[in-house]
C-alpha cells in the first residue's frame, strides 16, 4: 500500500535510481501520474514534462478502451471493434474530441513553457498505475517518434496482463506491486483523491522551479 502518490514516486525512484544511464527526462501522464512522475524527477535530479494520451472509450461503455491516442498517434484494439461493430465515423468522431483536449491539456500543464527535447534520451513514463495499459502504449509510442534513445515505463502498481502488453512498446517496465487480483488503481494507495487540473499546473511549476 503507497500512502500517496507523493511516497509511490519515491519508493519508484528507489528502483529506477539503478537502472538508468546518461541524460532522464521523466513524463507524467496526467493526471495522476504528474505528481507521482513530479516525485520520481526530483529524487533522480531530472527534468519533468508531460506526455498526454487519452482513452478512445467504447460506445455506451466510455470506460472500455477500443484504442488510444497520444499526438499523432493511434493505437486500436482491432479484435474489439469489430465484436463491438464500431464504424469508422465514430472513431473519427471520438479522436477529434479527444485530440483537443489533448491540445488543451498539454498548453495548460505546460504554463508556455517549451516541451523537453527527448531525442537521444532516456526516457522514463510515469503513471500512478495501469489498469489495461491502453494509454501508456500510446504515450510509449509518442516517445518513440520523438527519438528517445531508451523508454522505461515507471508505474507503482499494475496487474501483470497490462504489463506484458507493455513489454513490446518500452525497452523497461518497472513495477513495483503486480497483483494477480487486480481490481483497481486506487486501492494500492491509502490516499488516492482524483487529481485536478490545477494541482498538475501546480506540480508542473515547482518541477520547473527546481530546473
Amino acid at each position: 500500500m503507497f500512502v500517496d502518490r507523493s511516497d509511490a514516486g519515491d519508493r519508484l525512484a528507489e528502483a529506477l535510481r539503478e537502472r538508468l544511464e546518461g541524460p532522464v527526462v521523466v513524463l507524467g501522464i496526467p493526471r495522476g501520474g504528474v505528481l507521482v512522475a513530479e516525485a520520481v524527477a526530483r529524487a533522480l535530479d531530472a527534468p519533468l514534462d508531460v506526455v498526454v494520451p487519452r482513452k478512445i472509450g467504447a460506445p455506451q461503455n466510455p470506460e472500455l478502451a477500443i484504442g488510444a491516442i497520444a499526438p499523432g498517434v493511434q493505437v486500436w484494439d482491432p479484435g474489439l471493434i469489430g465484436r463491438l461493430g464500431v464504424n469508422d465515423d465514430y472513431m473519427r468522431r471520438e479522436v477529434e474530441v479527444q485530440e483537443a483536449e489533448i491540445a488543451r491539456r498539454t498548453e495548460a500543464y505546460r504554463g508556455g513553457r517549451p516541451p523537453l527535447g527527448l531525442e537521444g534520451r532516456t526516457v522514463v513514463v510515469v503513471d500512478d498505475g495501469l489498469a489495461t495499459g491502453a494509454t501508456a502504449v500510446a504515450a510509449c509510442h509518442w516517445v518513440r517518434r520523438q527519438g528517445a534513445a531508451r523508454v522505461v515505463l515507471a508505474v507503482p502498481v499494475a496487474p501483470p496482463e497490462a504489463l506484458g502488453r507493455l513489454e513490446d512498446e518500452a525497452d523497461e517496465v518497472v513495477a513495483l506491486r503486480t497483483p494477480f487480483n487486480f481490481f483497481a488503481v486506487g486501492e494500492w494507495y491509502g490516499s488516492f483523491e482524483q487529481t485536478s487540473d490545477d494541482e498538475v499546473v501546480t506540480a508542473m511549476a515547482r518541477a520547473a522551479g527546481r530546473g
